[in-house]
């Protein structure tokens, strides 16, 4: 099973990208991405390739399910949040 995390684009060179995901960042390839992609988008990455492009707020929402799910597991623990989780609150999307 994968699980996949929106990852923002922070630069592009030729056909790879560098993500951010909760502060790391990775170096993928945009090879099997259909369309055009730019700093600030975000994608679903597998296996160190860019394999979909998603809409900001989509990807900002799944963000807050997963800062959602980070804080509850801190809680549980009590251990404070990762400086890496911003908030924990999800944006609201109409669809």
């Amino acid at each position: 099973m994968c699980l996949a995390i929106p990852s923002k684009i922070i630069s592009i060179e030729d056909s790879r990208a560098v993500i951010d995901v909760y502060g790391a960042q990775r170096d993928i390839s945009l090879l099997l991405l259909e369309g055009q992609v730019k700093v600030g988008d975000y994608v679903i990455v597998h296996a160190g390739f860019a394999i979909q492009k998603l809409d900001k707020d989509i990807a900002k929402e799944t963000i807050g399910y997963f800062n959602e799910y980070l804080g509850a597991i801190a809680a549980e623990e009590g251990k404070a949040l990762p400086s890496t989780v911003k908030s924990t609150k999800r944006v609201k999307t109409r669809r």
